[in-house]
């Protein structure tokens, strides 16, 4: 005879894993990208403003600076909450990580699917002694992940830890 038991009361839950912090300097990093991204968007505004429209819509230029900087605002806003919403844990057989502002997600990936794994330094990371995590999975089904704003030596250490138990 055929059984198939439930077993949903015998599954680990989620909300007892103790999930960390990404590091605070890497909202730095954020910001810093995110003024970047800000001054091109205006010093390209202006002079598509200045050399074509101004003649053409004098009226809506003040509107068209109030609307990209109120867009660049709700950016900022959702920018700084989603990097408190970062987290991650690293446990005996897999790594997660929980992210998202109004959808949220938590990401598991148990250390036997992975199939390597990256540390990734960027430019203003470096200046904070930050890195990154790829964690790249076999299969296709988009499991691969990534952590950003850990510090370098937490990120290697994971990094190591990882490698030896895929190698075993």
């Amino acid at each position: 005879m055929f059984e198939n038991t439930e077993i949903t009361s015998q599954l680990p839950d989620i909300s007892q894993i103790e999930f960390k912090s990404i590091d605070k300097k890497y909202l730095i990093v954020l910001l810093f990208n995110f003024c970047i991204v800000a001054i091109i968007l205006f010093v390209g505004l202006y002079f598509l403003i200045s050399k074509n429209l101004e003649a053409h819509i004098p009226e809506y230029t003040s509107y068209l600076y109030v609307s990209v900087t109120f867009l660049l605002s709700i950016f900022l806003i959702f920018l700084v909450l989603g990097f408190y919403k970062k987290k991650y844990a690293v446990r005996e057989k897999d790594i997660s990580y929980k992210k998202g502002v109004l959808l949220q997600s938590i990401t598991t990936v148990p250390f036997a699917r992975i199939q390597h794994v990256e540390l990734e330094e960027k430019p203003f990371s470096r200046l904070f002694k930050l890195a990154s995590i790829k964690i790249f999975t076999a299969g296709e089904s988009g499991g691969d992940l990534k952590v950003n704003g850990l510090p370098k030596q937490e990120a290697k250490k994971i990094k190591e830890f990882i490698t030896h138990f895929i190698n075993e």
